[in-house]
């Protein structure tokens, strides 16, 4: 975070280790090339950035700020700043508030009233937390998560995760097109027109070849967005009390069914969402976001997720009024449904509701895709950023431009089940999620990778438990779909416990092992080189070149446990679609 002592940042000069590690790090482009003028000559040295385009000046939405530019002081000064910094963080959390974020809290009101807005409360936590993480993986490494990812764990769990995330970003662009069809079907425009329609929308916003004007765009969807909930908040008429109460006292309506633990995995895939790690950390490095404006891109996540969770609790109080007193409560089929209720309460609501969807399904649709063509760009070495024209990026804006036009077609295919497919891929996301968010932990703790901005202690703690809750929400839907006869509610006990009693063996493990010879010592002594590091070093610290990192070590232990959480997850997603199939039949 920056501070008075900080000395100005310029990505084209190395910021160094201190020399206990004996290794340097930089943040120049491979190969070498001249440095900035900086009172000496020579040439930079190599960094891990990989590509050009992510080295220069910040040229945010609202504000440029200038490589070679002083550090100043002064409030108007730093909101000059995170003016021009805010942009990834707030964007990734809008853009979690998609087609499916919107049909799922929509359906969560209809189908149990306020009794789950508590699920929305203990998501803010888990948003900044995970997400935080990413902020400085970006800004330290200059790589994406995707090519981390590959090259610290081996190219089987590189692929294994990015297969997760091709497949599962690809579905949820499908929900943003069926958003997108579903709103304007309210408006009486034929999804022939519309869907294909937004998807050159779509490509042209991208395929600008400027990162200003994508950004622009971004928050132009942004506002309208935020216009359209100001219907939906204030003519509703909520009942304050109640949801006071069920904002902080947990509880499902009619209680912890099966359906229920599926749709608050729903709830928890929809807002937390792998994608959102993928794409944050590679819009932070395409922004040239550095260690010295980690604090002002922490602020723009903070933001973003008090906007992401004050939207999802607006849409599900207001869906609430809409089928209060009518045959529609506890009975939700899709969004449209939801925009027809409304209507028939006032033609506002309705109109309000309907280009809501069509607003979070765009702004969903372009961050999605763009994080899949990030990766894309990571896994295959390829040129990957906005600030490039398409004649010097061919292969990233293709992917992008094909990814867009596949899904559009699959919506416009008759008789596909939209609801239940919105649903179901949102659920998906949720199970997903305890693995990418173990990766992101492990890359965290990783002193190669992030050096003397590795996770605090407490940090580490957190994260664990967030992980630990995610599990046992996805354990809970993957017993109850085998056996179907057991209380939900139950079985969360069980799980609960059993995470608790598996977690203070592994902690008790950790101690015993850390006692013997040659157990954790490389990784303690690695974070000790860091721990005398002034805050100007700090500030110009950036990841070396990846092929100067030294290896993952791994304990037996942590490849056992990695190896079982992906064989759970692949059960559970096979479970996950016998439950979506029985629930669709």
């Amino acid at each position: 975070m920056p501070d008075r002592s900080a000395a100005p940042d310029r990505s084209a000069a190395p910021g160094q280790r201190p020399p206990a590690s004996g290794r340097t790090g930089a943040s120049a482009a491979q190969p070498p090339r001249p440095a900035r003028p900086s009172g000496g000559a020579g040439l930079a040295k190599p960094s891990a950035v990989l590509d050009q385009a992510h080295l220069g000046d910040i040229e945010g939405a609202f504000g440029r700020i200038k490589v070679t530019e002083e550090y100043q002081s002064g409030w108007r000064r730093r909101l000059v700043t995170f003016l021009a910094i805010v942009g990834p963080g707030l964007i990734v959390m809008v853009g979690d508030n998609d087609a499916g974020g919107v049909a799922t809290y929509a359906q969560a009101g209809q189908d149990y009233g306020y009794s789950l807005l508590w699920v929305l409360l203990l998501l803010i936590p888990v948003l900044i937390v995970n997400q935080e993480m990413v902020v400085r993986l970006g800004a330290v490494t200059g790589v994406g998560h995707a090519r981390l990812i590959n090259e610290r764990f081996g190219k089987f769990w590189g692929w294994f995760s990015v297969g997760d995330l091709f497949l599962l970003n690809f579905l949820t662009i499908v929900t943003e097109f069926i958003g997108i069809s579903l709103a304007m079907s309210y408006f009486a425009v034929s999804p022939y027109i519309s869907v294909p329609v937004a998807a050159v929308l779509l490509v042209g916003i991208t395929a600008s070849g400027s990162f200003r004007a994508w950004e622009r765009a971004m928050f132009l969807f942004i506002g309208a967005s935020i216009a359209f909930f100001i219907p939906l908040a204030f003519l509703v008429r909520p009942h304050v009390a109640r949801i006071a109460h069920d904002f902080v006292v947990p509880g499902v309506h009619g209680g912890f069914s099966s359906a229920a633990v599926l749709l608050i995995i729903a709830i928890v895939g929809t807002t937390v969402a792998p994608w959102q790690l993928f794409f944050q950390q590679s819009n932070v490095i395409d922004k040239r976001i550095t260690p010295r404006f980690i604090r002002y891109e922490r602020a723009d996540t903070g933001l973003g997720s008090l906007v992401v969770v004050g939207g999802a609790a607006i849409i599900l109080v207001a869906t609430v009024y809409a089928v209060r007193g009518t045959h529609l409560a506890g009975h939700f089929t899709d969004a449209l449904g939801v925009a027809y209720a409304f209507g028939h309460k006032s033609s506002l609501l309705g109109a309000a509701f309907a280009l809501t969807l069509l607003d979070a399904s765009i702004i969903g649709a372009a961050a999605v895709t763009l994080s899949t063509s990030y990766a894309f760009g990571d896994v295959f070495n390829i040129k990957h950023s906005l600030h490039r024209k398409f004649k010097d990026a061919k292969a990233f804006y293709a992917s992008y431009s094909a990814i867009v036009t596949l899904a559009a077609a699959i919506v416009l295919i008759p008789g596909t089940p939209l609801g239940l497919l919105t649903t179901a891929v949102q659920a998906l996301a949720g199970v997903l999620l305890p693995s990418a968010s173990l990766f992101l932990l492990l890359l965290c703790n990783d002193p190669e990778v992030l050096g003397p901005w590795v996770n605090p202690r407490w940090l580490n703690v957190v994260a664990a438990v967030i992980i630990g809750l995610l599990l046992m929400l996805s354990g809970t839907l993957v017993v109850t779909t085998v056996f179907p006869g057991l209380s939900s509610a139950a079985v969360a006990e069980w799980l609960s416990g059993g995470l608790v009693a598996g977690t203070g063996l592994a902690y008790g493990w950790v101690r015993l092992s850390q006692r013997w010879p040659n157990r954790g010592g490389a990784t303690a002594s690695a974070r000790v080189a860091f721990t005398g590091m002034t805050m100007t070093e700090r500030m110009n610290w950036r990841m070396p070149p990846l092929a100067l990192l030294k290896p993952v070590e791994w304990s037996p232990g942590t490849k056992l446990g990695v190896l079982l959480l992906r064989g759970y997850l692949v059960v559970s997603v096979l479970l996950l679609i016998v439950k979506a199939v029985r629930l669709g039949t």
